[in-house]
């Protein structure tokens, strides 16, 4: 966690002054406190589904306080597995992965978890629909469209085998025991139980619905809070589950409200009217530590900015285009302007809790402004427009970042168009003509599985909406997902690493990413390493 001071804060570039009108007591005095949340969306697409809203703001309002796994990331350690809705687990071979249920364990609706209830959560019907557990082949959304409107979206049995490729089924060994069987070896079954997608739905409370969305925007979990009323593009409360298994909740509600502006987020913030205040980027942390009465909480997480190319772009087809382009960002003087060094820029697209798969010496793309121009000349770029689809701040210093970025490109001849949209659909439209756009991509569990193969890979959000591929980092992700041998795993994983970062770039790894969030200093809470904000009663005092 970095920790920032008071003076420190003071320093940073951009502070502005904001409200300093004096805070007011939220809290209910005499019982069970709530919370407002001003974040800056609460989901993409208005569901609460996690296999249909694997975002940065889903881990937000999903983890750990409304759904749960079979195995549990530790949100406020060192994000490792711990136990969960399962107690124990074993391997029985290299395919083959056991586990024990914790007995009494309550949904939302008041049904015990049993196995059935977790083979249902990794079936056809809740998640990989047609799909068969071969992997290699990417799974298309148009493939899969819904035929009414109780099967899946289009884009959730492609998701499902993202993290899930060779699942071939779970079995029900008795009511409180499972084994997950792939059809490959898999070194990593642990690490997918606890990464986003893995978590345990209510097979009764399914049934019962009437449609997928009426389901997925009120769906029966088991943690400690579940949905009490829900907003699309307005607000989520979560109320508190007094039968939770892992003991009474502290808080009566936690409410989430959208509210896009940061500005608006930290006036509201020190008015009372929020008690936290998300997504704050580093100029403005010296306004929230200003006023008496606030503190600012925030530390890097697993999770790294990144820039994505499109190749069927007839100018970005030519990997000596993208070269440069990677060539032509000052990684370092983005983390200083914006960042006031608050974040770091890392070692390409990995992460350090990898362990000994961690790829030593390698490094993104150096910044060589001469370099980049001379790439271009080899590849005979005529000066033509490339489009950059930009968001407005969905990331933090999002659209900052990328006016940078754009002045960078052309400081070596490149002319990059930015194309200012207003959601995910717009960025991901396959009308028009697509360049380059914004994304992050983070790491679920200690294996670069988690990160630049599921990113990346055959069934990586990247390939399945035809941004790009190659046939031999394709190849290299198939061993990363069913190789046993601990070398050739790490081999593979850098050979990838060297067809995505710099022989066919697919991304540019800006910097790690940040989180900051303002908050009461009366409020006896710790933000998590992580986008995750955790109000169980182990991380709550007041």
């Amino acid at each position: 966690m970095l920790s920032i001071s008071r003076r420190g804060a003071l320093g940073l570039i951009g502070a502005t002054a904001g409200s300093m009108v004096l805070p007011r007591f939220a809290l209910g005095q005499g019982k069970r406190p709530s919370v407002t949340i001003a974040v800056q969306k609460i989901t993409i697409n208005n569901t609460l589904d996690v296999w249909n809203e694997t975002s940065n703001v889903g881990e937000r309002v999903f983890f750990p306080n409304l759904w749960e796994g079979l195995i549990l990331r530790d949100w406020m350690g060192d994000q490792g597995p711990v136990p969960g809705l399962a107690t124990e687990w074993k391997r029985i071979d290299d395919k083959t992965l056991e586990l024990k249920l914790r007995q009494g364990v309550k949904f939302h609706n008041g049904d015990e978890l049993t196995a059935d209830d977790v083979v249902f959560s990794f079936s056809a019907q809740r998640v990989f629909g047609n799909t068969q557990p071969a992997g290699g082949k990417t799974i298309f959304e148009d493939e899969h469209k819904p035929a009414n409107a109780k099967e899946l979206p289009a884009i959730v049995p492609g998701t499902g085998r993202r993290l899930w490729p060779a699942l071939a089924g779970v079995e029900a060994v008795d009511k409180y025991t499972v084994r997950f069987h792939n059809a490959t070896p898999d070194v990593t079954i642990e690490g997918r139980l606890y990464a986003f997608g893995s978590q345990i739905a209510n097979r009764r409370a399914w049934d019962e619905a009437k449609t997928y969305i009426d389901w997925a925007r009120r769906p029966t979990t088991t943690g400690p809070y579940m949905v009490g009323e829900h907003k699309p593009d307005v607000s989520l409360t979560l109320v508190a589950f007094d039968d939770y298994w892992g003991g009474r909740p502290p808080l009566e509600e936690i409410r989430f409200v959208e509210v896009p502006e940061v500005s608006s987020r930290v006036n509201g913030l020190l008015s009372g009217e929020y008690d936290f205040a998300c997504d704050l980027p580093p100029d403005q942390i010296a306004t929230v530590q200003g006023a008496a009465g606030y503190e600012v909480q925030g530390s890097t997480i697993h999770n790294h900015r990144i820039s994505v190319f499109n190749v069927q772009n007839p100018i970005l087809q030519d990997p000596l285009v993208r070269r440069a382009m990677t060539h032509s960002i000052d990684r370092q003087a983005i983390v200083e302007a914006l960042w006031a060094g608050q974040t770091t820029v890392p070692a390409g697209l990995q992460f350090p809790f990898y362990g000994d798969m961690f790829i030593e010496g390698w490094a993104v793309p150096e910044y060589n402004p001469q370099l980049a121009k001379d790439l271009l000349k080899q590849a005979n770029y005529k000066g033509d427009a490339i489009p950059f689809r930009l968001l407005n701040n969905y990331y933090t210093n999002q659209t900052a970042n990328g006016q940078i970025m754009v002045e960078m490109w052309r400081q070596v001849g490149l002319n990059v168009e930015i194309e200012m949209k207003e959601n995910w659909g717009q960025i991901h439209d396959p009308s028009g003509v697509k360049g380059v756009r914004d994304w992050s991509a983070g790491a679920a569990f200690g294996d670069p599985v988690s990160s630049i193969v599921a990113g990346f890979g055959p069934n990586g959000e990247v390939q399945q909406k035809k941004d790009w591929t190659n046939a031999e980092a394709n190849q290299m992700a198939q061993i990363l997902e069913t190789s046993t041998d601990h070398a050739k795993r790490k081999k593979a994983f850098a050979r990838m690493l060297e067809i995505c970062e710099r022989e066919d770039p697919v991304y540019q790894v800006l910097h790690q990413n940040a989180v900051f969030t303002g908050v009461k200093s009366s409020l006896k809470w710790k933000a998590a390493p992580a986008f995750a904000m955790d109000f169980r009663a182990s991380n709550w005092a007041g």
